[in-house]
């Protein structure tokens, strides 16, 4: 019987193991199908000016992509590496989160479960810091748990390496270390452990990791603290309401599958509702790292608006604790458990594949203005080539620089005008970013450039930074991609402006539209 046993575990092993790197190979091979996002180019861009952090963001995703570009040259695929290989690393550290503490079998269903969810494929697919945070999440809510287990040196300071790694990814990793904490404090067997220095070391490890980023900010005036106070509500002052909320619970249902939502709901509920003496102790770990970060967020959106990606590493060990929910009483299980499970999975299999296929080889009948991928990803590479050869006809090439009105539109002209040339954002009506490092009003006075709005009547404001701007010639950007709904010549998805300016005056920078922005001091 035990050899019966041995051999069925290491069968489901192999499947595990073997349906993760399937999905890897899935994800790694859509990565190089389809342009880049100006989220992505922005990012590659970073990777082009190495520094020890960025305004918006943590330095690792830029660091990871100038290393893949390093090894695979300037393409999608190469600039989407990190976020592939982090995805699989997040989904192993899944898997043995749920094998060591709640079975084979939880296991198993936790790996099925989480390649199915569109927020962790477009994490692993798409070049941000999102994919990056949730192998640091997944690895230190693993170690963590190691750690609590004997005290183990080791573990301790294996979560705080990754928790470093986390914070040089994205800033929202500082919510997992109170929730491991309070954890700690309310279960009595682990308690004991939070009096010993071992979890303060690790602590202390991940935090000198972060010394570049708080090296950068404390170099250029808090900029990162400041840029996210702003994008958490700060200037707006303190209110309460309801706005935002509804928006907030619809994306969290969208981007997990509203199924997989209720689902990770009603574990987060079945836990809550465990007896205090004699439960299980890891169903409520799981729980401490997973519904505070939600909840932290639901409660951030009755102030401002909150993306919907913001909380999404929190749901990381939901899925785990999901996958227990559904899988630790199976003998018992009733048939509309077992029924709500399946369907469950093929609706989030659904919809995950159709959206995944639908940005590489379009199939649904979209109109335009809805069809996101489509306005996202297609027609960079036409713009690229026609601002090109308008580089080209200006009266002195050499001295001419290439621009966007907005950072998205720069980084794009980077990437996809033939050559990568060097790019600038004009951020005077916008808002600050990391092209306000890189530039200097001096290093371009006098030059000529061409440069890229999404406005027709955008000719007036570039006259404060230009001596002479010529009216704006239009470009329609078309959807090449193929698919169901390829046309001759492709589907037009948006127009935007081409504009040749001479005579640069300088005014590079942003301006604040009052004395009291968070962002201006």
């Amino acid at each position: 019987m035990a050899v019966m046993e041995n051999e069925n575990t290491r069968r489901m092993l192999y499947l595990c193991f073997g349906y993760i790197l399937l999905w890897s190979f899935f994800r790694f091979f859509l990565s190089g199908l389809f342009l880049l996002a100006p989220d992505e180019t922005n990012y590659w861009q970073w990777s082009r000016y190495l520094d020890w952090s960025y305004h918006d963001q943590a330095p690792m995703i830029g660091w990871l992509i100038h290393l893949a570009t390093k090894l695979l040259g300037h393409t999608e695929r190469a600039v989407r590496l990190p976020s592939v290989v982090a995805a699989t690393i997040a989904s192993i550290y899944m898997f043995l989160l749920a094998r060591r503490w709640l079975g084979m079998k939880t296991a198993l269903a936790t790996v099925i479960l989480s390649q199915s969810v569109l927020l962790f494929n477009v994490g692993g697919l798409m070049a941000t810091a999102d994919g990056l945070q949730a192998a640091a999440w997944s690895a230190v809510a693993y170690h963590a748990a190691r750690a609590m287990e004997r005290n183990h040196w080791s573990q301790w300071l294996l979560a705080g390496g990754w928790f470093g790694f986390g914070m040089l990814s994205k800033y929202t990793m500082v919510l997992l270390p109170p929730c491991i904490f309070i954890f700690g404090l309310i279960s009595k067997p682990h308690r004991k452990f939070l009096a010993t220095i071992r979890p303060y070391i690790g602590l202390a490890l991940g935090l000198v990791l972060f010394l570049p980023v708080i090296y950068w900010n404390a170099a250029h005036n808090w900029n990162s603290i400041r840029h996210v106070a702003y994008i958490g509500g700060v200037n707006q002052g303190f209110a309460v309401h309801l706005r935002y909320l509804g928006d907030f619970v619809a994306s969290q249902a969208a981007l997990l599958s509203p199924l997989v939502f209720l689902a990770v709901c009603w574990s987060w509920w079945r836990t809550l509702r465990l007896p205090g003496q004699n439960s299980p102790v890891w169903p409520r770990y799981l729980l401490f790292t997973s519904l505070p970060v939600v909840l932290f967020f639901a409660i951030l959106s009755l102030h401002t608006r909150v993306y919907g990606n913001w909380p999404g590493s929190g749901y990381l060990t939901a899925i785990v604790l999901t996958a227990y929910a559904f899988h630790n009483d199976s003998s018992q299980a009733s048939r509309a458990k077992r029924r709500y499970w399946f369907w469950t999975l093929a609706s989030s299999y659904t919809v995950t594949i159709i959206i995944l296929l639908h940005t590489v080889w379009p199939f649904l009948p979209l109109p335009t203005q809805m069809d996101r991928t489509a306005a996202e990803l297609t027609g960079w590479d036409q713009l690229g080539i026609k601002v090109a050869s308008e580089v080209k006809a200006m009266p002195n090439p050499d001295r001419t620089f290439i621009f966007g009105k907005r950072y998205q539109i720069a980084s794009e002209l980077a990437f996809y005008v033939p050559g990568k040339p060097f790019t600038v954002s004009i951020n005077r009506w916008n808002r600050p970013n990391v092209y306000d490092y890189w530039f200097k009003d001096n290093d371009l006075l006098g030059m000529d450039a061409v440069g890229v709005t999404r406005n027709m009547d955008d000719q007036q404001a570039l006259q404060q930074v230009f001596k002479v701007v010529e009216p704006p010639r239009s470009i329609v950007l078309k959807d090449n991609r193929g698919g169901l709904l390829s046309s001759a010549g492709g589907r037009q998805v948006k127009t935007l402006y081409i504009y040749r300016c001479f005579g640069f005056k300088g005014g590079l920078r942003w301006i604040p539209p009052n004395e009291k922005d968070v962002r201006a001091f």
